[in-house]
């Protein structure tokens, strides 16, 4: 049987605009559960339905096939079951459908695999992701009744403790699948069904403007990176021109040249260095009075007319795997230098080519705190380097 991945991505969105394709950790949203299900590996196809260019674009970077969806489904009030009701008419092939969210960063490959075995292998109709809670519910007492509250899941006079307590099952709404002729009548659940307990930290769903910095940090903490393990990062080679600076160079009236940088970026390199990584510069242009006068005291490379081999050079050197070399660019003399790093940032107002080949996208401008902004990326990946380690 034919099983597709659906992600759900309307353009239009109430809380946040273009939500699925905000950035989050540097990635776009809908990223992180398109990396899950292609590397998950069963799944004949994965598409993204949706009915704005921007997020189209998006999906196709990831590897996604695109089902743009009809005026009719793309409103306020449409529905999941509508949206996917329509791909299905338009792709006659598929059998059973995946519903994975987009709004779900957590999401992993081993979940969606041993989902896929439920329905495929076990014969299941539908299955749905859950969360355990424990939560004591209690009834709601609107305005102007009188009466009391009563308990719902406990007695008070017996609270139990919460290792003694199996807790409830809850629909954390990741993903949904069900087989098409379910869903033509009607359902995205019935028939033979199953739930699949996902695990609390990977039960993230962002809803609202206010969740997204715990996101941030739920993502970096349990977030899925790939399929290759993390290695701690050795080498943070940086762009002068657009990331340290922010790419305006000013002359005076002798033909002096003078550029800005910002604090913040000088104390992000320290605290690289103090953590034991070393940071390079480099620059298409012969910028090295200027160097000279900020006195970092890098090492250094100007003058260069291919990034990409300093790049290669220096990672020989120092016998670094590609996973340990850090790149921070903005041009498209960076790209090759993106593509080839273990992490890859670009500053906020970073040409196009760049943004596209980065895996990171600070939200500061090159010259005002992208490099300090980069370099806590790093660091919060090394937590998660570390905290694998002691797993």
């Amino acid at each position: 049987p034919h099983l597709a991945a659906l992600v759900l991505a309307r353009g239009g969105s109430k809380g946040i605009p273009l939500k699925n394709i905000k950035l989050l950790a540097g990635v776009p949203l809908i990223g992180w559960v398109l990396r899950a299900a292609i590397d998950a590996g069963v799944f004949h196809s994965i598409w993204v339905s949706t009915d704005h260019d921007e997020i189209e674009k998006v999906a196709k970077q990831f590897g996604a096939q695109v089902h743009r969806r009809s005026p009719e489904v793309s409103q306020d009030s449409s529905t999941s079951l509508e949206a996917i009701t329509e791909f299905l008419n338009h792709h006659q092939e598929v059998d059973i459908v995946g519903n994975i969210q987009a709004t779900s960063p957590c999401l992993h490959p081993s979940d969606l695999i041993k989902v896929a075995d439920l329905i495929q292998k076990e014969g299941f109709d539908s299955v749905f992701s859950v969360v355990r809670r424990h939560q004591f519910r209690w009834s709601e007492v609107k305005k102007g009744e009188n009466k009391m509250t009563e308990p719902q899941n406990l007695n008070p006079a017996k609270r139990y403790r919460r290792q003694d307590w199996p807790g409830e099952l809850y629909e954390n709404g990741s993903f949904y699948f069900a087989k098409r002729h379910l869903i033509e009548k009607g359902y995205l659940q019935g028939g033979k069904m199953a739930y699949y307990e996902m695990r609390a930290e990977h039960s993230v769903d962002i809803d609202i403007d206010i969740d997204w910095p715990i996101a941030e940090q739920r993502v970096l903490s349990f977030g899925y990176f790939g399929k290759e393990p993390l290695k701690e990062v050795k080498l943070l080679v940086c762009s002068i021109d657009g990331c340290l600076t922010n790419g305006r160079i000013y002359v005076t009236e002798d033909h002096k040249e003078m550029v800005s940088y910002d604090y913040r970026d000088i104390v992000g390199i320290d605290l690289l260095k103090k953590r034991g990584i070393q940071v390079r510069l480099i620059s298409d242009r012969d910028c090295s009075k200027t160097l000279s006068a900020m006195q970092l005291g890098c090492v250094a490379k100007v003058n260069v007319t291919n990034k990409l081999q300093v790049l290669k050079d220096w990672q020989e050197d120092m016998d670094l795997s590609w996973k340990e070399v850090a790149y921070l660019g903005n041009e498209e003399s960076d790209v090759e230098c993106l593509k080839q790093a273990g992490m890859s940032g670009v500053p906020a107002d970073a040409c196009a080519a760049a943004q596209k080949a980065a895996g990171y996208i600070c939200r500061s401008r090159g010259g005002c705190g992208a490099v300090r902004e980069f370099a806590e990326h790093i660091f919060l990946l090394l937590e998660k380097v570390n905290s694998a380690r002691k797993q």
